[in-house]
């Protein structure tokens, strides 16, 4: 049984000190490209913690049965397949339950399955020698990371709509600039010890 402080400690380790797209900088793709509304933002926010936590909680036993007949080799490849159908599964969900969030999203929905951070939660694991309760621990609050990297960023970019820059740095480049700085603000984080 895991300790309420190890737990707590992984918790706060993926949501802050190791945030997926603010220190170790993957899921950029739909980060910068679903960042433009908070509506959206929240949308796949929601949408890639919930495949972060569901790959986790299915991807552990998978890599329990592969550690035990020797096959570690294929981790890479089961995990992408799992990541895929339950990607497909909330592409499916989206576009019955709640359409306009299915369209805002666009092509970066299908993206999840590539997202380099629902990958690297379920390789972590394996790395880290997670068991089931801190794998999911671990899948799940890396999701509430990313939402919150992609809300804070999402209601950063509203803001900048209205804000005059020099010519050179509108669109993008100030985007960019804004990552950075979210990016180093989270950075403070990185000496916080759990007691």
């Amino acid at each position: 049984m895991e300790s309420i402080t190890s737990l707590l400690s992984i918790a706060l380790g993926a949501i802050l000190v190791n945030n997926f797209v603010l220190s170790q900088f993957l899921g950029i793709c739909p980060f910068m490209g679903v960042s433009k509304k908070v509506e959206t933002a929240l949308g796949m926010g929601m949408a890639v913690t919930f495949v972060m936590g569901v790959a986790s909680a299915v991807n552990w036993p998978i890599n329990e049965f592969l550690n035990a007949k020797g096959l570690d080799f294929m981790q890479t490849v089961t995990f992408i397949l799992v990541i895929a159908s339950l990607v497909q599964f909330v592409e499916m969900f989206l576009q019955k339950a709640m359409p306009s969030l299915y369209e805002a999203l666009g092509v970066y929905l299908p993206l999840i399955t590539t997202n380099c951070a629902v990958l690297g939660v379920t390789l972590q694991n394996a790395q880290k020698s997670y068991n089931f309760g801190e794998s999911l621990t671990y899948g799940i609050t890396g999701g509430l990371g990313f939402l919150l990297a992609i809300v804070l960023f999402a209601s950063v970019r509203e803001r900048m709509e209205f804000a005059k820059c020099p010519k050179c740095f509108e669109g993008f480049p100030i985007a960019l600039v804004a990552a950075s700085l979210i990016s180093l603000a989270f950075m403070g984080f990185s000496g916080l010890k759990v007691w």
